[in-house]
């Protein structure tokens, strides 16, 4: 077997399931498999995917025991030969996967591959690539100090559509030889989110092999569904830096004094920077549906309450561009339009104020985010 896709799922039932049609489309051509580590959601996770999609392996634990023990639980049965880490809030294009078989075939030395990762509105993720977070390129970023150790931290000697050579990349997606991952043991399950994709990526390093940011294709991450605005969340990532820079970089007590501070002063400040930007998703009023499906274009008319709405099969982004555009959504339809052509349209129209939206294949559902830190829609028809 060739690949191995392995999610770990909590409680986005819905962002599951267009995640897996995104898989599954991709993977028409290669061999592979697609597991799925679910963590106590208690939602009807089980159900939805002996229904929709029964091939998947389902583990089903019966506690949340984290982000990198139920990755381990998935990799440990994993078959492929190369295996894909990846968030259930994700979308990848038909070619995602075999772009980087291709690309792993001509790297030697090769660690672990990262993507170029967009959110819900096209905009690019600088976590998408980074440098390793030593202390000195943390505490110069967390004050803003400038200094070439400051562009280490994401990674700046890369454009954003320039693949290369990086240190740290994200646990969104991570693509790598299965062998590599058991040779470094996987994540540390001293974290329980956060920290661990770091860890992972600078233990690869460590090894010796050679990380790499892949630019020619894109992946959404919604990013926002499960963790904006969240104390929990924030508490969990703040435990996470403790544990790396115990781990990694633990030198004197006035390094100890002064990273510890500085983890402390960054939560406080992210805490009252969530406080005021939680962003709630935007009220769909008017739409463009790109399909050809008029019949379900007069449903979602009615589930909007919009009659000012236009659907075509016909995509001419320039209609977009204008300032005063009339549309407020578009709704892309995957019955009709390919995942790859919805994230290139999301990227040229990424400065616009629309709201994008999705129609899964075969699903009863349309979903989206209105960015990293909104919360995503979903509106069922």
């Amino acid at each position: 077997m060739k690949l191995s896709i392995v999610i770990v799922h909590y409680k986005v039932p819905y962002f599951l399931m267009q995640c897996l049609q995104s898989v599954k489309d991709a993977c028409v051509s290669i061999s592979s498999e697609v597991i799925v580590v679910d963590n106590n959601s208690q939602d009807k996770t089980s159900e939805m995917l002996s229904h929709n999609f029964p091939e998947v392996i389902l583990i089903a634990n019966t506690e949340n025991v984290g982000f990198s023990k139920a990755n381990n639980q998935g990799v440990t049965l994993a078959k492929g030969d190369y295996v894909v880490i990846l968030n259930p809030d994700t979308i990848v294009a038909e070619d995602t996967f075999l772009q980087l078989l291709e690309f792993a075939k001509k790297r030697k030395n090769l660690g672990a591959i990262g993507v170029k990762l967009i959110d819900g509105q096209g905009k690019f993720l600088p976590e998408s690539k980074r440098g390793i977070p030593t202390p000195l390129v943390s505490f110069n970023r967390l004050f803003g100090i400038s200094s070439k150790q400051t562009g280490k931290y994401y990674a700046s000697h890369l454009q954003e559509n320039e693949s290369g050579v990086v240190e740290i990349l994200v646990g969104a997606f991570m693509f790598m030889k299965r062998s590599i991952y058991n040779e470094v043991k996987g994540f540390d399950e001293a974290y329980f989110m956060y920290g661990e994709d770091i860890d992972l990526s600078y233990k690869i390093l460590k090894k010796g092999y050679q990380n790499y940011y892949y630019a020619d294709t894109q992946v959404v991450h919604y990013k926002g569904e499960s963790t904006a605005g969240s104390l929990k969340y924030l508490r969990h990532f703040y435990e996470a830096m403790k544990i790396f820079y115990k781990k990694h970089f633990k030198l004197n007590l006035l390094y100890d004094f002064i990273m510890n501070f500085g983890i402390r002063f960054w939560f406080v400040l992210k805490y009252f920077h969530l406080q005021r930007t939680k962003a709630k998703p935007k009220a769909v009023k008017n739409f463009f549906f790109y399909s050809n499906n008029a019949k379900l274009f007069k449903e979602l008319q009615v589930v909007y309450k919009s009659n000012q709405s236009t659907q075509q099969a016909v995509f001419k982004k320039e209609q977009f561009l204008e300032k005063e555009a009339f549309y407020y959504a578009i709704i892309f339809d995957n019955n009709f339009v390919s995942n790859k052509e919805c994230i290139q349209l999301m990227q040229q129209l990424k400065e616009s104020k629309i709201a994008f939206r999705f129609l899964p294949k075969h699903a009863n559902f349309i979903i989206g985010s209105d960015g990293s830190q909104a919360k995503g829609e979903i509106v069922t028809i």
